[in-house]
């Protein structure tokens, strides 16, 4: 894991000694990593959180192996539970972009992504396009799903996604200004609510993923989750490390 202890180092946040000292300790806890080697170590550290300076990033310039893993439209009374299981597993790290009548309806699943060191997103209450909304009614939107996050959960997001990646560039900007988010897009679609089968959602992510990607996927659909566990054994295979999307964005040019 010379890459993450790099990073660590170049950020100031770890030693690559404590790290290998943190590292052992987990292993103590959770006895051995069931993947051997491929077991996403930045899970297990505390990185730096980021909403950077641009008004919105499909992708994030890195040099090192890094991928944020997201998804949307949940949380899910059974998918959502059985997809953090599979996370919880492999020490993975994602990003949960949430549609605030289901965060509402689930408040003790929001509250474990939370307990579970993931990462909570805006994605509006009603999951309309915004770019056929006026100003006001898109300030609604993402006040309204702001605050059922932070009732649920006691966090607030510092990230929006716009529902079907429609949004203007005029509305990054104000939005940006107006509640500090940067609006989050992908660099990695799968389709997978199309439905295509779990082996295409997970041969899509695996053979589109590279280094600052964003991975785009829906919590809110059975087949996606059956993809998870090959998907992600995969990519760390590959050497790709799983952070969170405000991990993401603050590890921007490091080198």
């Amino acid at each position: 894991m010379c890459c993450l202890a790099a990073l660590l180092l170049t950020t100031g946040c770890q030693t690559a000694t404590s790290l290998k000292k943190k590292s052992k300790k987990a292993a103590a806890v959770n006895t051995e990593p069931p993947h051997g080697e491929n077991w996403n170590e930045a899970g297990s550290v505390s990185l730096p959180t980021s909403v950077g300076t641009r008004n919105s990033y499909s992708s994030v310039n890195v040099s090192l192996p890094f991928i944020a893993l997201t998804f949307d439209d949940g949380p899910h009374p059974v998918n959502t539970p059985r997809l953090l299981d599979i996370l919880k597993e492999r020490n993975v790290k994602a990003t949960f972009y949430v549609v605030a009548t289901n965060a509402k309806a689930h408040p003790e699943i929001m509250r474990r992504i939370i307990a579970e060191g993931h990462e909570i997103g805006n994605h509006t209450v009603t999951h309309g396009d915004l770019t056929k909304m006026s100003n006001d009614q898109v300030r609604k939107e993402l006040r309204d799903s702001h605050t059922a996050i932070v009732s649920t959960t006691g966090v607030a997001p510092r990230t929006m996604r716009p529902p079907y990646g429609a949004i203007t560039s005029s509305q990054k900007s104000w939005i940006r200004n107006e509640f500090g988010y940067p609006a989050i897009l992908w660099s990695v679609d799968p389709e997978d609510w199309k439905r295509p089968g779990s082996s295409v959602v997970a041969s899509r992510l695996v053979s589109g993923a590279k280094p600052g990607g964003i991975l785009l996927v829906h919590d809110i659909h059975a087949p996606t989750i059956d993809a998870m566990p090959s998907a992600i054994d995969q990519l760390l295979a590959k050497g790709l490390q799983f952070v969170t999307v405000t991990q993401l964005i603050a590890m921007e040019n490091k080198g």
